[in-house]
């Protein structure tokens, strides 16, 4: 069995003697172009996914909304949030856009590298704060909800009749809690799918120009 093994191994490395071997400039340039292709997609799936999410917050900003929101007494502080949330992605977006024209200029793999390793840096910046703003945004519709609509005052009025404030309070912490983390998930997932895909094969680009380095 040994000896047929050994056979098939020498019969092997004669058959790859004879197979072409790639040098470092036909290697690189394929991993350039592949890598310039995912950072584009990058910047251009966050246009599209700001302009669709601005597009969902104007239709659903009609004027019955913004007089609940100064009913509840949260009008300006989500005026405020919406501004400094637009003016970040904004500000992502362009970051993306650099780490687009930069990679698009590289001209070693050393530059290259430190280019991806940028490029998952921003992307996974940017995937935390929009997970952050989400749960901002969720902490402050709730307070909203409770504290001045006709519907939470008269449920936290009636757990403050029967003697169950601070019962009524933990569990409303806690199922606000549990129901901002299940949607913080489902974001992180979505996240993970529209970007995971091109952050792994970049991974995998990083991977191989280290290869070519050593």
């Amino acid at each position: 069995m040994m000896d047929e093994l050994e056979l098939l191994k020498k019969d092997w490395q004669k058959k790859e003697e004879h197979l072409p071997k790639l040098s470092y400039d036909d290697i690189y340039p394929m991993i350039w172009k592949k890598s310039s292709s995912m950072v584009k997609w990058i910047f251009y799936i966050s246009i599209i996914e700001f302009v669709f999410w601005a597009a969902i917050n104007f239709i659903s900003s009609d004027p019955q909304y913004m007089q609940d929101l100064k009913a509840m007494h949260i009008y300006n502080i989500m005026m405020v949030l919406n501004f400094v949330n637009y003016g970040i992605i904004l500000y992502f977006i362009f970051k993306f856009y650099l780490n687009y024209k930069k990679i698009s200029v590289t001209d070693s793999s050393r530059k290259l590298m430190k280019t991806i390793l940028k490029v998952k840096r921003t992307v996974t910046q940017y995937v935390w704060f929009n997970l952050i703003i989400f749960a901002t945004y969720m902490i402050i519709s709730l307070y909203g909800v409770l504290i001045y609509s006709e519907e939470g005052k008269e449920i936290v009025e009636t757990a403050t009749r029967q003697g169950n404030e601070v019962t009524f309070w933990f569990l409303v912490i806690a199922v606000s809690i549990l129901f901002t983390g299940v949607l913080l998930v489902v974001i992180w997932l979505f996240y993970k799918l529209l970007y995971g895909i091109l952050l792994k094969r970049l991974k995998e680009n990083y991977r191989e120009l280290k290869k070519l380095e050593v």
